[in-house]
């Protein structure tokens, strides 16, 4: 068996186990609690009062005008400069969750704003509350605008958090660093991991076309039956 075989063959275990224990978990909790941020924020910017709305406002800005990596940087490496001392786990999660919070709020807002304001007389003319409306009637309906977008970010999250490696999270593209540093095969193993990375983004782009295709469905069924 030649010895660039073997190698990929006995780092494969490694660099998977890294992307069960660590990827994925952590791209999980970083998507959930940053879509529950940007639900909050997104809301604030529509219905909130003038200081929050101004407030969010410069978050998403400050957010989305800087580099992931350096905010990465900035929690891990920074922080403890003002006594702010965090783990390497925690400081990618705060990361990854504010970055994802101040993306997917403009997503949810978005797609709050494309529902028409005729659905929103509607819900009024029934005796419904502002609140009562978005729950009811806006928020169903601008679901199906949002999955897409949603979709696409939990699939860039995946690939985003190789940049934990440098928060020394053992995640996959840090396990491969480690064994290319033994082994002094780099091309192979960052090969490997990019493969990797593949088969779970593939993995979540066949699950977002199962998505939209059921979303697409239902709402081909409400229409029908209005």
């Amino acid at each position: 068996m030649p010895a660039w075989l073997q190698l990929v063959l006995d780092s494969f275990w490694p660099l998977l186990h890294a992307g069960l224990v660590f990827t994925i978990p952590l791209t999980i909790m970083s998507f959930s609690l940053g879509l529950v941020l940007a639900f909050v924020v997104a809301l604030i910017r529509l219905f909130g009062p003038k200081p929050l709305v101004a407030l969010v406002r410069f978050y998403v800005w400050l957010i989305r005008g800087t580099p992931l990596l350096v905010q990465l940087f900035v929690i891990f490496y920074g922080l403890p400069s003002v006594g702010i001392v965090l783990d390497p786990l925690p400081a990618a999660l705060i990361g990854f969750t504010l970055n994802v919070g101040a993306y997917n709020s403009e997503v949810i807002r978005g797609a709050i704003e494309s529902i028409s304001k005729g659905q929103w007389e509607a819900a009024y003319s029934l005796s419904m509350t502002r609140w009562q409306a978005v729950r009811r009637t806006v928020l169903p309906q601008a679901t199906r605008v949002a999955v897409p977008p949603l979709a696409n970010s939990v699939i860039s999250l995946v690939k985003d958090t190789s940049l934990a490696a440098v928060l020394t999270v053992p995640e996959i593209f840090q396990a491969a660093q480690r064994i290319a540093a033994v082994t002094y095969e780099p091309l192979i193993l960052y090969l490997e991991a990019a493969f990797i990375y593949l088969i779970i983004s593939t993995v979540l782009s066949w699950a977002q076309q199962k998505m939209e295709k059921r979303f697409s469905q239902h709402a081909v069924f409400g229409e029908g039956s209005r």
